[in-house]
């Protein structure tokens, strides 16, 4: 038996049987449409996981925070995001709606809850863009150099980065590119994920074929030279490198059969994901010492120092291209996750338009496109990465904690998937992503207090009032 009444006020929640309905108001501009199998899905999935993680932030881990250990920081990394996959993987069949986790969150804690994993998302995915893209204008800098291109300073890096840089201009065209590329329609924009992301894997497939062969075992001496700490730290700024499969997620509203697809797609990009993670890092860090990696271009400079100039410039432009999949996942998961909050009534119906044949968001598309181009250009990676990881962390622990919440409270639903041994998984993830929080640097805390008081304002002052809830409420009409 459905929930009538769900909680008043900040508690209220959405029952998860009307969640589960086709809410398809095309009248109303709010229709998404179902194009996307169980390859596709996953190839999102793995386009989001694999990228800077692997071409820039695997570099810049290892030079200067764990150094070989940046190997032990992917692999805690991604204990505490399988744990969170298995969560997320049983949702996913449950409740195949847009959103990811605010959705989840709106069901199981209430409106509050959902609203502020919203909020936090909706900057988590932006900046994870921004960082994507400052990624790739290293390599492009790179292959610059190599062809003795001389570009103004000014152009080449966000100030503060270099000597007379300004703005990271390729970077905030790319961010602007991914833009456009969604706008043309979920389906066309998927084929070019699928393609893509099949080229970036033989990449680095090729990285690690023919680096293995050039691993010298004195570059693992010391393997913990910033100490166990150093590994810890590495892991919670590498963490949002391996959990693409919650911004693929958010596409679960654009799945053909998302209550057997989406389950499967989480945890099959993540597994393949992790496999080529710890293969690649280990030949980084046995091809040249920790010391000596190149930040931006890590793989390339590291294949040029053993006289592999050619397939340096092949991984370069590899690189490229492959982390273009990244900033597709997650600039789609902020605007699915824009997309349904404006649909809730949370934020402004305005946003919640879509195009009246191409079926996308398209306002929030080219919103989201044009702040994360401007933190791409503006603000070096270091600092645009960390502010990736607080927010995606706490949504972690929220949909562990939900996945224990609901099996207790509703044995009863119907779920194509079922995390296992709940509620020891989903304890691990909730440990995990709270014991790396406590990894972030205090300048993190500062940035996600600010953004965590500007949206209790706006909840307040906007979305306790026009919510979809607030309405239905008002109206005496139960929540069955």
């Amino acid at each position: 038996m459905a929930e009538l009444r769900t909680g008043q006020g900040i508690l209220r929640r959405k029952p998860i049987e009307t969640i589960e309905e086709a809410e398809e108001t095309e009248a109303h501009g709010e229709h998404l449409t179902r194009v996307l199998g169980l390859w596709q899905l996953t190839a999102i999935g793995v386009g989001g996981i694999i990228g800077a993680g692997i071409f820039s932030l695997a570099g810049t881990i290892a030079n200067g925070v764990a150094g070989p250990a940046v190997l032990v920081s992917f692999l805690i990394a991604g204990v505490a995001s399988a744990a969170a996959a298995f969560s997320y993987a049983e949702f996913a069949g449950m409740i195949p709606r847009a959103g990811s986790a605010y959705t989840y969150g709106y069901a199981v804690l209430g409106e509050i809850g959902g609203w502020f994993i919203g909020w936090d998302l909706l900057l988590e995915y932006t900046a994870i863009v921004a960082v994507v893209a400052i990624g790739i204008s290293g390599y492009i800098n790179f292959l610059l150099g190599e062809a003795n291109a001389h570009l103004p300073a000014w152009m080449l890096g966000a100030p503060g980065t270099g000597a007379g840089h300004r703005v990271d201009l390729f970077a905030a065209l790319l961010c602007l590119l991914i833009a456009w590329l969604l706008n043309m329609g979920i389906k066309s924009a998927a084929r070019f994920e699928t393609v893509v992301v099949g080229l970036k894997v033989i990449v680095v497939l090729l990285v690690i074929g023919v680096g293995f062969f050039h691993i010298n075992s004195d570059n693992y001496t010391p393997f913990f030279p910033f100490g166990i700490s150093g590994a810890f730290t590495g892991a919670a700024t590498v963490f949002f490198a391996v959990f693409g499969y919650d911004a693929m997620s958010t596409a679960a509203e654009e799945s053909k059969d998302a209550q057997r697809h989406m389950p499967r797609a989480i945890l099959y990009s993540l597994a393949i994901s992790m496999v080529l993670y710890v293969l690649a890092c280990l030949v980084l860090t046995g091809m040249q010492n920790y010391k000596d990696i190149d930040k931006a271009s890590g793989f390339s400079t590291a294949f040029k120092s053993v006289g592999l100039g050619g397939i340096a410039d092949v991984i370069a432009a590899g690189a490229i291209i492959g982390i273009l999949t990244v900033m597709f996942t997650f600039m789609l998961g902020v605007t699915r996750v824009w997309f349904a909050m404006s649909r809730d009534g949370l934020l402004p119906k305005w946003f919640a338009k879509t195009h009246p044949t191409r079926h996308v968001p398209t306002r929030v598309t080219w919103i989201v496109g044009a702040a994360s181009a401007a933190i791409a250009g503006l603000v070096p990676i270091g600092e645009a990465a960390e502010l990736t990881n607080i927010g995606i962390l706490l949504a972690f622990a929220v949909v562990c904690t939900a996945v224990i919440v609901l099996r207790y409270r509703r044995p009863d639903l119907p779920r194509s998937f079922r995390c296992p041994w709940v509620p020891v998984v989903p304890g691990i993830g909730v440990a995990a992503s709270i014991w790396l929080i406590t990894y972030l640097a205090w300048q993190t805390w500062v940035r996600f207090a600010v953004w965590f008081v500007v949206g209790l304002v706006v909840y307040f002052a906007y979305s306790y009032k026009h919510s979809e809830l607030a309405h239905a409420d008002a109206r005496g009409i139960p929540r069955d």
